[in-house]
């Protein structure tokens, strides 16, 4: 079962007098983070709503006021939050997932359905993202682009066609 709440952003300093806070975003736009209509917080092992009152995008970040808070002594204690997403509420297009459910994934040679191992860790680099694949050799860092993923079925594992030297020690 994939979390009902993924991490969408952290909350990096406060702005304004009235509460509003800064927000950096882990989505693949600020604009979407500005988006949402709700965004919780983890407090003592449950999610805590805040309903997004306004949001526009500024530079690289989001500008928030979220209900309730509305002092700067409030938004000041939220510096350093990380902020989650109803899965539910972020727009995805016709085949995208969600890097968080790419993670524990079996890699798979889409042609002859060798198990190399499972993704690990999804980092963003400038050209695309990086698969970690912990192998039983060890990690072995594949480049996330459609010349190697064939496919990714978030039930079944992540479908490549990698170059000869990836996986050879294996």
């Amino acid at each position: 079962m994939k979390d009902l709440y993924l991490e969408c952003g952290k909350i990096i300093n406060t702005h304004g007098v009235r509460g509003a806070v800064k927000l950096e975003s882990y989505c693949n736009s600020p604009s979407v983070l500005a988006k949402l209509p709700c965004i919780y917080l983890k407090i003592a092992g449950g999610y805590e709503p805040h309903k997004i009152i306004k949001a526009s995008v500024y530079k690289d970040t989001v500008i928030a006021t979220l209900d309730g808070i509305d002092t700067v002594e409030k938004a000041e204690a939220l510096k350093t939050k990380t902020v989650y997403a109803d899965r539910d509420s972020v727009p995805r297009g016709e085949g995208e997932v969600f890097l968080a459910d790419i993670i524990g994934l079996s890699v798979i040679d889409a042609d002859t359905g060798r198990v190399y191992g499972r993704v690990t860790d999804v980092q963003q680099s400038p050209a695309s993202y990086i698969y970690t694949v912990r192998t039983d050799s060890g990690d072995v860092l594949f480049p996330a682009v459609k010349e190697f993923i064939k496919e990714i079925d978030i039930e079944r594992g992540v479908f490549i066609r990698p170059i000869p030297g990836f996986f050879d020690e294996i």
